[in-house]
């Protein structure tokens, strides 16, 4: 056999035998890992509702704008007070509206005499109106009554309006009258309302600036 032959045979059998086996010695590749799955999506919830708008509460209506409220309106103001028919003052007196118009406070100042005062206003429950009057003598005489053929008219118990143990009824007539004056036509009972006497009539003149 020539030499060429012998290596030829000799190459077929490292081919055939040693070359497996140095492949099978290796180590087998490592396989790539697979990729990641991709990131589950969360539905996310949904976003809340805005808050609905504030409404603002419906404004407050005034409690005392009714027309009973305002029947004694046109009493208010500052005024000077003439007996009736005379013109000789006896008083100042300052009508003011009270209590977003829920009451009338009186301030009565003779030149005369102690002074008083008084609050009236529309009781809407027992549907009249009433009036408390207090004065510097330490009388206290409750007046109730209301509007009558377009005048205010109020009654009230005296204790000792005659004398001393002898008592009456006080019945107060307000009346507008022309030129924006108001007369106050106070009337004395001293038999229970039967027959009704002149007590005292007073003209309420709206007061001029300066004047004192």
């Amino acid at each position: 056999m020539r030499a060429g032959g012998a290596r030829m045979i000799g190459y077929r059998w490292f081919s055939l035998m040693v070359l497996p086996l140095a492949v099978a010695a290796q180590p087998a590749l490592a396989q790539s890992a697979p990729p990641p799955p991709p990131p589950l999506l969360v539905p996310r919830s949904p976003a809340p509702p805005p808050p609905p708008l504030a409404v603002p509460p419906p404004p407050v209506q005034p409690a005392c704008t009714a027309p009973d409220h305002r029947a004694f309106d046109f009493w208010v103001g500052e005024w000077d007070v003439f007996a009736n028919g005379s013109s000789a003052k006896v008083a100042t007196s300052s009508i003011e509206a009270m209590f977003g118009g829920c009451a009338i406070r009186e301030t009565w100042r003779p030149l005369k005499g102690g002074g008083g005062g008084s609050f009236s206003h529309f009781d809407a429950e027992r549907r009249h109106w009433r009036q408390v009057w207090v004065d510097s003598s330490g009388a206290r005489v409750d007046f109730d009554g209301g509007p009558t053929g377009g005048k205010m008219v109020l009654t009230g118990h005296w204790a000792n309006v005659v004398a001393r143990g002898q008592d009456g009824l006080i019945r107060m007539t307000y009346s507008k009258q022309p030129g924006g004056s108001v007369r106050q036509h106070g009337e004395q009972s001293t038999d229970h309302g039967l027959t009704w006497a002149t007590s005292f009539d007073f003209i309420y003149r709206p007061h001029k600036a300066g004047e004192k």
